[in-house]
C-alpha cells in the first residue's frame, strides 16, 4: 500500500530537494526575505491596518482608519526603465520610492488618501540584500504617504528574466468620503500651481538612456551639468511623494484638482482633470528648469513640444484653485515643505464642446 500524499509532504520534499535549487528556484532565499522585510512593513503601521505579513490576503479597517461613507480608489504601476540604472549601478535603494509615488501620487489626484499598498518583485534570481534593499525603499515611500505597507509577492522566475534583472510593480487602494473626490468644480478663471518635482521622477527614461548612450557616455559618467555628481546619482533620485502637504487642502475644500504629471507629461496629463471646453494655459517662465532637463534638451536635440511631452521639466504636481484662495494654498503647501510656483489658469475655449487642452507657452524663452 502506498503511503498516503499529503501538502505537508510534498512541501517537505520540495524544501529539501536540490532539484528545485537546481532549477533556479531556491525557496529558503524567499523566506529569508520574508523574515528580513517584516519589520519593514511593521514601520509602515497606521490606523485600519496592523501591517502583518505571512497570511493569505491583508485586511484593513475602514472604520478604524476614521472613514465613515467611503467611496475606494485604487491604481496600479511600476517604474519602468528606471530600473535598468538601478540594476547596471546597484542604485537599488531608492526604487521602492519611485514604485510607491507613481500609485499614491494617482490616488491623491483624484482626492483619495493611500491606506495600503501590496508590491510585486520578480526576478531571474533572487538576492536577498537586493529585494531588501528594494522593499525598504518601498516601506520608507509608504511612510512619506502615510499608507501601510500590508503585502506583496516575491517570484524567482529563472528563464523569464536574467540573473540579476528584476521587475517591480505596485498595487494601492485610497479612499475618500463620497462627495470628497476631484476634479469638482474646475472652471475658467481659476488658478494653475506647479508643485516642483524632485527631479526627472519616473517617466522618459527610455529617451534618458537614449540621450546617453547617443553621447558615448554612462550612467556613472560625471554629469555635465553638475559638478561632482554622476549621472546615476542625479538621476536616480526618487520620485517626490506628494500626499501628506496636499490631503489637508483636499479635506478643506481648498482645491479643485490635481494633475500628476507623469507619462504625457503637462501637455496630455493637465487636460484629465480639466471640463470640457476649456483649456490650461501653463507659462513656461514662471518657474525654473531643472539644469538635468536643459542638459536633456540639449545633448538630445529634444524640441520644446517634445519636451513638454515626455518629461515633467520641473512640475510634478498641478494644481487647480480658485483665483481667491490661490495665495492661500500656495502659502499653506510651502509651509508644507513644497516649492511652488502660480504657473498659469484656466481659460474657456471658443468651442464649448471641445476636448480640453493644455497649451504650454513661453517655451523658447525659458527653455532654450
Amino acid at each position: 500500500m502506498l503511503p498516503a500524499v499529503t501538502l505537508a509532504a510534498v512541501e517537505a520534499i520540495i524544501n529539501t530537494s536540490p532539484l528545485y535549487k537546481a532549477a533556479g528556484v531556491d525557496i529558503d532565499a524567499g523566506e529569508a526575505l520574508v523574515d528580513a522585510i517584516k519589520p519593514l512593513a511593521a514601520s509602515t503601521r497606521r490606523k485600519g491596518a496592523d501591517a502583518s505579513l505571512g497570511g493569505f490576503g491583508a485586511l484593513f479597517d475602514l472604520k478604524a482608519a476614521g472613514f465613515t461613507d467611503p467611496i475606494l480608489v485604487s491604481s496600479t504601476d511600476g517604474v519602468g526603465t528606471k530600473l535598468k540604472i538601478a540594476i547596471e549601478t546597484g542604485r537599488h535603494d531608492g526604487v521602492g520610492i519611485d514604485l510607491v509615488a507613481m500609485v499614491v501620487n494617482d490616488i491623491l489626484v483624484q482626492g483619495a488618501e493611500p491606506l495600503f499598498f501590496l508590491d510585486y518583485y520578480a526576478t531571474g534570481k533572487l538576492e536577498v540584500d537586493v529585494a531588501r534593499r528594494v522593499v525598504a525603499g518601498i516601506a520608507e515611500g509608504c511612510r512619506q504617504a502615510g499608507c501601510a505597507l500590508t503585502g506583496g509577492e516575491t517570484a524567482e522566475m529563472p528563464g523569464m528574466y536574467a540573473a540579476k534583472d528584476y521587475d517591480l510593480a505596485g498595487f494601492a487602494v485610497g479612499a475618500a468620503e463620497r462627495g470628497q473626490l476631484l476634479p469638482r468644480g474646475v472652471a475658467p478663471g481659476d488658478v494653475l500651481l506647479g508643485l516642483a518635482s524632485s527631479g526627472v521622477h519616473s517617466n522618459g527614461f527610455s529617451l534618458v538612456r537614449k540621450v546617453i548612450a547617443d553621447n558615448g557616455l554612462t550612467f556613472e559618467s560625471p554629469a555635465p551639468f553638475a559638478a561632482g555628481q554622476s549621472l546615476a546619482e542625479i538621476l536616480m533620485v526618487p520620485t517626490r511623494i506628494y500626499v501628506k502637504s496636499c490631503m489637508p487642502l483636499v479635506r478643506d475644500g481648498s482645491i479643485k484638482a490635481m494633475a500628476h504629471i507623469t507619462g504625457g507629461g503637462l501637455v496630455d496629463n493637465v487636460p484629465r482633470v480639466l471640463p470640457g471646453g476649456t483649456r490650461a494655459v501653463i507659462d513656461a517662465t514662471t518657474w525654473e528648469m531643472l539644469p538635468v532637463f536643459r542638459w536633456l534638451k540639449s545633448a538630445g536635440q529634444i524640441s520644446d513640444a517634445e519636451m513638454a511631452r515626455a518629461f515633467n521639466c520641473g512640475i510634478g504636481l498641478v494644481v487647480a484653485v480658485a483665483p481667491e484662495k490661490a495665495e492661500a494654498v500656495q502659502s499653506a503647501l510651502k509651509a508644507a515643505g513644497e516649492t511652488v510656483s502660480r504657473i498659469g489658469r484656466i481659460e474657456t475655449l471658443d468651442d464649448a464642446a471641445a476636448e480640453p487642452v493644455c497649451e504650454v507657452v513661453n517655451t523658447a524663452r525659458a527653455w532654450n
